[in-house]
C-alpha cells in the first residue's frame, strides 16, 4: 500500500502552506505537490473601492514585500491617471525602492535560506535557524545585519512613512522630496550597504561555495528544473528593478518574447489547479503544456537566478564584476541551478546599494518639483515592477468616476508556482528512496522551495477544485451541516 508524508507546514517562508509526498510500494516517492491552502482573495474585495487607495491597501497584502506592491500601484496609477511623475519623483521612488530590495534580499539570505549552508542542511532545527547562522558568523556581523537592514528601513520611513507597509506613493509623483541636510545620512547607509553586501557575498563564497557539501547541493541535479525565465531589463539589456521591459528567454538563454508591462495579458495566463489556490501561469503563446520542464515547456521562472538568465549584464560594475564570477563557477550559459538563487540574490542586492549610492549623488534627488497634477483619468492602469521575488503585474480599471470594476494581480510566487511544484518532486524524488525518510532529507526538499523565497500569501488568488466546503460541528464534533459554494 501507498504512503503519503506530510510536511505542514512548510517553514521559513512567508505565508502557510504544505507539502504532501506519495510513496511508491519501494518506499520511492510517486509524486509530490505544493499545496498552499490559504486563501485572502485581495483582488475581489478591492473592487468597488476608489482606486486612489489602492495605494494603501496593496501594501497589505505581504509584510514581506509591501514596497513592491506599493510600487506597482503606484505605477498603475500613473498609467489610469495618464501622469509622468517629474525626474526628482522618480529619483525618489527609485530611492527608496532600492532601500527595500536590499533589506528583503539580506532578509531572506540570512534569514531563510542560510541555516541550511552556514549550519547545515542536516543540523539539528533546533540549531538551523537565524540565531545558528548568528552564532557561526558572530556578534558583530549579526549586529550589523541587523544594523544595515534598520538603516535601509528608514530610509523608507523618511520617504513613504513607514517600512512595514509604506503609503507615500501617489499618481504621478510622491507626497514628500528630499531635503538637501537629509543626503548626507543617506550617502552614509548606500555606502554602508556597499560594503555590507559585498562582505556577505564573501561569506556565501567561503561558507558556501568553500564547502563540499553545500556546493555539492548546488550543483546536484535534483535542483535544476530546466524552464524559460522572465525578468525586466532596461534599454540597455541591464537588470532593472523599478522600470523596464519584460524580457524572456528559453531554457538555451535565447529570446522568447519581449514586450511592456501593459502587454502582459496577451502574453502569460493563468492555470488553476485543484490542490492549491495559487494561479498558475504561463506563456500563452505556447499554451498549457502541464507541470514539465525542457524545451517543451510553457513555465517560466521569475526572481534573483531568473535576472542574471535574462539580462545580458547587471547595471553596477561591482555586481557586474560578481556576475562574471557566478557566469564562470557555473560555465555553461544559462544555468538552471534554482539554489544558485541565494548567490545571484546577493549579486542583485549589491546592484540596488550600488544604484543607491549613485542616486544620493544626483543633484536632482533635492528638487521641489515632486509631483505633475495633470491627471487624467482613462480608467485602465497596469504597473510592472521586479519585485524581489520576481515580476509583478497590477493591473487596474474603473469606471468614469474612479470606483475599481477591476483587480487582476500575478505576483511573482504565482510565476513561479509551475517551477516550485517541479522543483519539490524532484527534490523529493532524488532524497527519498526505499522508504528512509528523516528530518534532514525533508528539509532537502523545503530547501527546493526556499530557492525561489515564496510569498504564499501574495499568491493566493484561486478557490481549487469544486469550490469551498464548510463543515459546521456541534461540541462533540459531529457534523450537523455542510455549506458549498
Amino acid at each position: 500500500m501507498s504512503q503519503r508524508i506530510v510536511i505542514d507546514p512548510i517553514t521559513r517562508l512567508e505565508g502557510h502552506g504544505r507539502i504532501e509526498i506519495f510513496l511508491d510500494q519501494q518506499g520511492n516517492v510517486s509524486d509530490a505537490y505544493w499545496q498552499v491552502l490559504e486563501l485572502r482573495g485581495f483582488e475581489r474585495f478591492c473592487v468597488g473601492r476608489p482606486v486612489e487607495e489602492m495605494t494603501r491597501i496593496a501594501p497589505v497584502i505581504c509584510g514581506i514585500c509591501p514596497s513592491a506592491h506599493h510600487m506597482a500601484a503606484c505605477k498603475a496609477l500613473d498609467r489610469l491617471y495618464n501622469v509622468a511623475p517629474p525626474p526628482t519623483a522618480l529619483l525618489v521612488r527609485e530611492l527608496e525602492y532600492n532601500a527595500s530590495i536590499i533589506d528583503d534580499h539580506l532578509l531572506h539570505f540570512f534569514f531563510l535560506a542560510s541555516p541550511d549552508f552556514i549550519v547545515g542542511p542536516d543540523a539539528d532545527p533546533a540549531e538551523r535557524n537565524i540565531f545558528g547562522v548568528m552564532e557561526r558568523l558572530g556578534k558583530d556581523f549579526s549586529r550589523r545585519l541587523l544594523d544595515i537592514r534598520r538603516q535601509n528601513r528608514d530610509i523608507i520611513r523618511l520617504l513613504f512613512s513607514k517600512a512595514p507597509h509604506p503609503e507615500g506613493g501617489v499618481p504621478g509623483g510622491v507626497p514628500r522630496g528630499i531635503r538637501e541636510e537629509e543626503r548626507p545620512w543617506l550617502a552614509a547607509t548606500a555606502n554602508a550597504s556597499v560594503v555590507f553586501v559585498k562582505e556577505a557575498l564573501e561569506i556565501f563564497r567561503e561558507r558556501v561555495l568553500g564547502d563540499n557539501v553545500c556546493r555539492g547541493l548546488i550543483e546536484d541535479d535534483a535542483y535544476a528544473v530546466s524552464c524559460c525565465s522572465m525578468a525586466l531589463v532596461d534599454a540597455s539589456d541591464r537588470v532593472s528593478f523599478y522600470d523596464g521591459t519584460v524580457k524572456v528567454v528559453g531554457v538555451d538563454g535565447s529570446e522568447v518574447t519581449c514586450f511592456p508591462g501593459d502587454d502582459y495579458a496577451d502574453k502569460i495566463a493563468e492555470w488553476v489547479a485543484p490542490w492549491t489556490t495559487v494561479k498558475l501561469t504561463y506563456l500563452k503563446e505556447q499554451g498549457w503544456q502541464g507541470l514539465i520542464e525542457g524545451a517543451d515547456s510553457s513555465l517560466y521562472r521569475v526572481g534573483p537566478l531568473a535576472r542574471v538568465t535574462v539580462a545580458d549584464a547587471m547595471a553596477t560594475p561591482l555586481a557586474q564584476a560578481e556576475l562574471a564570477r557566478f557566469r564562470s563557477f557555473f560555465g555553461k550559459q544559462p544555468t538552471h541551478q534554482i539554489l544558485a538563487s541565494h548567490w545571484a540574490r546577493l549579486i542583485c542586492a549589491l546592484q540596488a546599494a550600488e544604484r543607491n549610492r549613485e542616486l544620493v549623488a544626483e543633484p536632482l534627488l533635492t528638487g521641489n518639483e515632486t509631483r505633475n497634477l495633470d491627471l487624467n483619468l482613462t480608467g485602465r492602469g497596469i504597473g510592472c515592477v521586479e519585485a524581489p521575488r520576481g515580476t509583478l503585474f497590477h493591473h487596474y480599471e474603473t469606471d468614469d468616476q474612479g470606483i475599481l470594476t477591476m483587480v487582476n494581480l500575478i505576483v511573482a510566487t504565482q510565476n513561479n508556482a509551475g517551477p516550485i511544484s517541479l522543483a519539490i518532486k524532484k527534490a523529493a524524488r532524488k532524497f527519498i528512496k526505499g522508504g528512509e525518510v528523516r528530518e534532514g532529507l525533508l528539509n532537502r526538499v523545503e530547501m527546493a522551495f526556499r530557492a525561489f523565497d515564496p510569498c504564499q500569501s501574495c499568491a493566493t488568488h484561486a478557490l481549487p477544485g469544486a469550490g469551498l466546503r464548510i463543515n459546521i460541528r456541534d461540541v462533540s464534533g459531529r457534523i450537523v451541516s455542510r455549506i458549498n459554494q
